[in-house]
């Protein structure tokens, strides 16, 4: 295992060398993403599983590549996948997940029942959890022709990823996506082509539109204030999925845009050239 995984901190020193190449840039830290040379060359690609969840695998450079989110959740250290091939042979790759310490926000919301809901709200709650955890762990096969991906909407960027957030002064789960503020009516479009997967109004996401990019990846896109459209649709990159809005927790007009890869909520900044992350190293 030494060995692996002082061939792959070799292999850290040139990540940005995928990046160039049309993979996402690669940050091998809490919110990140790990992409991983595999010795197999079987066709079809090996199975890759991290966490028990399918992970995504494509050719680059005439090598199989797995592409693993990592959640925030995940502590640095060793971590490991596991493939599988055609042949029935199985494979541990190892690698190393690097620290990364986020900014704090600290936010005032008016609605206190979006900071205290009520016995109601939490079942309402409780109910679009399992619906959304559901949609984030789907898996399709397909290839993927690109991940070059654009932003969602034209606006600011008025909140990185990965912050930890404290409402009305009470700590919550950490910012998993990427907010920008725009007018309420401005559109919103797909960041990469896919299928629309299920839309709907949420008690904190508010007006919602899920897109299966393929093989794991999907965005999640909130508060909307109009969505244009309806579930099972494909949809190119940059056609129209409704229009920004306030509906749900918010503290002004704005887009929320969260993208999950192998179930796991990462930074969209290292899929989109012209931002970069937030938090600190």
């Amino acid at each position: 295992m030494r060995t692996k995984l002082a061939a792959f901190l070799c292999l850290l020193l040139g990540a940005t060398v995928y990046a160039a190449q049309g993979l996402p840039r690669e940050s091998p830290v809490p919110g990140g993403i790990a992409i991983i040379p595999l010795t197999s060359d079987s066709e079809p690609p090996p199975e890759v599983r991290y966490e028990n969840n399918r992970v995504m695998v494509l050719r680059h450079d005439g090598k199989w590549r797995a592409v693993v989110g990592l959640p925030l959740t995940v502590a640095p250290g060793p971590q490991v996948i596991t493939t599988h091939n055609s042949q029935g042979m199985t494979e541990k790759h190892a690698f190393l997940v690097h620290p990364k310490e986020y900014a704090e926000q600290r936010l005032k919301l008016m609605d206190r029942r979006m900071v205290e809901p009520t016995e109601a709200d939490l079942i309402r709650i409780a109910r679009e959890q399992k619906l959304v955890q559901s949609l984030f762990h789907s898996w399709t096969d397909e290839s993927i022709a690109s991940l070059q991906f654009r932003l969602p909407v034209h606006g600011r960027i008025s909140s990185v990823f990965g912050l930890r957030r404290y409402f009305n002064e009470q700590p919550r789960l950490p910012h998993s996506g990427i907010d920008i503020a725009a007018p309420i009516g401005t559109p919103v479009v797909a960041p990469l082509d896919g299928t629309v997967m299920e839309t709907g109004d949420y008690f904190f996401n508010g007006k919602t539109v899920f897109i299966n990019h393929g093989q794991g990846l999907i965005s999640m896109l909130n508060h909307l204030s109009r969505i244009t459209v309806e579930r099972g649709v494909y949809v190119r990159q940059g056609q129209k999925l409704g229009e920004v809005g306030m509906s749900g927790r918010v503290t002004g007009p704005h887009l929320h845009w969260t993208i999950s890869l192998n179930n796991s909520r990462i930074d969209p900044a290292l899929f989109v050239p012209e931002i970069t992350g937030g938090g600190k190293k």
